[in-house]
């Protein structure tokens, strides 16, 4: 008996590790070497890929696919439509799997919807990515980004207020 919940037309493969009362939606894919925390919630047609982790009570919205080398903190939210990626320089002709980079989304952060997010970067803690901005750098904790690319605009606490 599972101790998460799963919609029927979700995809979990075994071997993927999911916590206790995390909620998975429709059409979603959980590949073998995925690591989920508990009490998440992952909306409609989400990916998690191997070696993704994602950790306790972290919301993903709906089409948002968390590649190989994505780390997700406890609490962290991912808008609808999220982009990441895991190589900086894809070419569909060359393999580039040996090349994927890290991308560290820390404790409390907040992704808006259709952000995109290059690997190798790091967002902090409590940080606040505006929906439709291009992360191309580190983010410092609690930092509000904008834009294209994406530019401190101000600075949020642990509960979201926005300190601009």
């Amino acid at each position: 008996m599972n101790d998460y919940t799963a919609h029927e037309t979700a995809v979990i493969d075994e071997g993927a590790i999911i916590g206790k009362e995390t909620r998975i939606w429709h059409f979603c894919h959980i590949m073998p070497e995925a690591r989920i925390g508990n009490h998440c919630n992952l909306g409609q047609n989400v990916f998690v890929d191997n070696n993704a982790t994602i950790g306790n009570g972290v919301k993903i919205q709906n089409n948002v696919s968390i590649y190989n080398g994505v780390e997700l903190e406890d609490d962290v939210f991912v808008g609808p439509s999220v982009v990441f990626t895991n190589v900086i320089n894809p070419r569909s002709f060359i393999e580039r799997k040996d090349q994927f980079r890290k991308t560290l989304v820390r404790k409390g952060a907040s992704i808006g919807a259709n952000a995109t997010i290059l690997c190798g970067v790091e967002i902090g803690a409590y940080a606040l990515i505006g929906a439709g901005a291009v992360v191309t750098k580190d983010v410092p904790d609690f930092a509000i980004v904008l834009g294209n690319p994406a530019k401190i605009t101000g600075y949020t606490n642990e509960e979201g207020t926005l300190n601009a």
